[in-house]
């Protein structure tokens, strides 16, 4: 890695925490850059998994005073690492092929969910007036599915997460948001446990972005908190159309 490469890692280590703390979806700024030093693919989204794990931890430092207390969230906990893992599991004993065919329909899909979260609302019942039972449930389901993509691919993850959790949870977009960095930090550390074991990890590249990261998504979960929720909202569904384009070009191209 020469100094150009490096400077290249920084600088998108920089922008994709603060993507990842204000919409998610950074890793799509450090995957390519992995890329373009001359990394093959595989490796370059294991370490790109690894990279961007402290930028989640700072993001959850940034927006602590948005989570909210209580069990009810720490429950959703186990279920992001049993979905995590299996989703590394899939990436490293299956042909990435198929899903890279799928994953741009499911970012799409999920940035399609939370631009038209109130008619989707009143078709399926607003979280406020479902049974306990049935909102817990609902909210377990959600993390699973997007721990599951976390694990295997990671990239708009967090707009998965807002998408699905905006649509079951009766609480402020701010809130959602903060959520979304606590489980998404979860994620990243799992696959940084489980990479690390068995995956091809790239460690000079990974530690000259990870440090990026933190700063980039300690600001950008500061800037959360001052953004109206219809701002936030329409920036995190204009990236997740951007980035659910992108990545069905990638896939076709």
């Amino acid at each position: 890695m020469n100094l150009s490469d490096a400077a290249l890692l920084v600088a998108a280590g920089l922008a994709a925490g603060t993507v990842n703390a204000v919409a998610g979806g950074g890793s799509l700024i450090t995957f390519p850059a992995l890329i373009a030093i001359g990394l093959p693919p595989v490796p370059a989204n294991v370490t790109n998994s690894v990279s961007v794990f402290p930028g989640y931890v700072a993001s959850v430092a940034g927006s602590r005073m948005d989570l909210p207390g209580g069990r009810q969230l720490w429950r959703l906990l186990p279920t992001t690492v049993l979905g995590t893992g299996v989703g590394c599991l899939l990436l490293l004993v299956t042909p990435a092929r198929a899903f890279e065919l799928v994953v741009p329909f499911l970012v799409l899909g999920a940035t399609a969910v939370l631009a038209f979260q109130d008619p989707l609302r009143r078709l399926v019942g607003h979280p406020a007036h479902l049974s306990p039972r049935r909102r817990t449930l609902s909210v377990q389901v959600m993390v699973a599915v997007g721990s599951v993509y976390g694990g295997y691919f990671g990239a708009a993850l967090g707009v998965m997460l807002v998408a699905g959790l905006a649509l079951v949870l009766d609480t402020t977009l701010a809130r959602v948001t903060a959520i979304k960095n606590l489980l998404s930090a979860v994620v990243g550390l799992t696959t940084l446990v489980v990479f690390a074991l068995f995956g091809p990890v790239q460690w000079a590249a990974a530690a000259v972005i990870a440090p990026a990261t933190v700063t980039g998504g300690y600001l950008g979960a500061r800037l959360v908190r001052r953004l109206p929720s219809v701002v936030l909202k329409t920036v995190i569904v204009v990236f997740g159309t951007v980035i659910g384009l992108y990545l069905l070009w990638r896939a076709l191209r």
